[in-house]
């Protein structure tokens, strides 16, 4: 088999990312475990990874990778970077047609780029198999707690991206004061299994969606709930999650009883194009709305979490939404939400984050390169191929030609 020139590009986007798709111990396995693969690190001032990390392990680190035929990356990368008649992994942002990526896009079909994105990269039955969505809910509820202290006062952690990495990020768990609070976390993938793993090590006691509506509690509780749970179909069948997904707009919220017994609500759920919002802006206004804080860790904008009006930062992730006049505020005031809504969690921290990305690559996608696609990973993932988007992705045509 022929050798694959495997390269791991500097990360050019600013603000700058730290992340990188494999670490330099990573990198030294994959190298002993294929004989047939030859890879090298092109040399970046800002990874969480130095260069030395790499070359003391005598992984190559090089300034051009342009003698490589596969190179991965996070973020997008610069127009004037991409390298033509390579193929490329990295996070596009274009599969939603987002209007800044259009001359991206463009440009790799002009340079006859094999793009194949993460996040459509996918076993047989359509799973994703690669994504930062475990750290953006293991950081997300990490802010949430973070969030609730600095609006009581209470305590006060150290934000995750001052943390060298997860370990001691949890370490400050040791300074929580959580009176009996009760927390809310919508979500059944990555993201919400993430912000499980952080309310666990917390040490928040877990109930069932029954008890937690139903039952008082003089300690601090959470529980996990899918679409079945704050939703419920309008002429009072019996709903589930599979019709659900069926039959999104025969569905109307039913978040308002969660709202009411709700002290902290983590949005941990991934929001479909036509779905029900979980709560409105009337909603919210309501008396029996209950909840203090949100940590919308989806962070969709204007959408089915009232409380998100904008996307906050790392280095200032709290704000208020006053739900009387629907506009930004003092977020300790009594009335208004306090909103955590950082749309890059996973770079609070970056070296954890990248462990977990390279792990998946290195077991769910590099293998695919050399049993030749036996089971169309690549293939269902290649979005552009000869300079053409690919069928499964022909409906953005209309998107590069700026029809739309």
């Amino acid at each position: 088999m022929n050798t694959l020139k495997l390269g791991v590009i500097k990360e050019g986007k600013n603000p700058p990312d730290k992340r990188v798709p494999l670490t330099p111990n990573q990198c030294v396995q994959l190298i002993k475990e294929y004989s047939n693969l030859n890879l090298t690190v092109q040399s970046s001032q800002v990874r969480i990874f130095k260069d030395e990390a790499y070359s003391n392990l005598n992984v190559p680190v090089v300034d051009s990778l342009e003698d490589r035929d596969v190179i991965i990356g996070v973020k997008e990368v610069n127009i004037e970077d991409l390298l033509p008649n390579k193929t490329y992994l990295f996070f596009s942002h274009t599969i939603k047609e987002q209007p800044y990526n259009r001359e991206l896009l463009r440009a790799i079909l002009d340079k006859n780029i094999r793009l194949l994105d993460w996040e459509v990269l996918t076993d047989p039955k359509r799973n994703r198999l690669i994504g930062f969505g475990r750290y953006a809910g293991i950081v997300g509820a990490y802010n949430g707690l973070i969030a609730y202290g600095k609006r009581t006062g209470k305590y006060d952690l150290k934000p995750a991206y001052q943390c060298e990495d997860r370990v001691e990020m949890e370490a400050e768990f040791s300074k929580l004061a959580l009176p009996a609070i009760k927390i809310l976390l919508t979500g059944t993938g990555r993201v919400a299994h993430g912000a499980e793993e952080t309310l666990n090590r917390a040490g928040i006691q877990k109930v069932t969606p029954e008890e937690y509506l139903e039952k008082s509690f003089d300690y601090p509780v959470y529980t996990r709930i899918g679409v079945e749970h704050y939703n419920k179909r309008k002429d009072g069948k019996p709903s589930g999650q599979s019709d659900f997904y069926k039959n999104s707009d025969q569905y109307e919220s039913d978040f308002m009883r969660w709202a009411k017994v709700s002290d902290m609500f983590i949005a941990g759920h991934f929001y479909a194009e036509g779905s029900p919002y979980l709560f409105t802006r009337e909603d919210a206004k309501s008396s029996d709305f209950n909840i203090q804080v949100v940590a919308d860790i989806s962070c969709d904008i204007d959408g089915p979490v009232a409380s998100t009006i904008k996307p906050s930062t790392i280095e200032d992730p709290i704000y208020g939404y006053n739900p009387q006049t629907e506009s930004e505020d003092d977020f300790t005031k009594p009335d208004v939400i306090t909103v955590m809504a950082v749309d890059n969690l996973p770079c609070e921290l970056p070296k954890d984050a990248s462990e977990s990305f390279g792990e998946e690559f290195s077991t769910k996608i590099l293998p695919a390169f050399f049993d030749g696609d036996q089971e169309g990973i690549l293939d269902r993932a290649t979005m552009t191929l000869n300079g053409k988007l690919t069928e499964r992705f022909s409906y953005l045509q209309d998107y590069v030609d700026g029809k739309h």
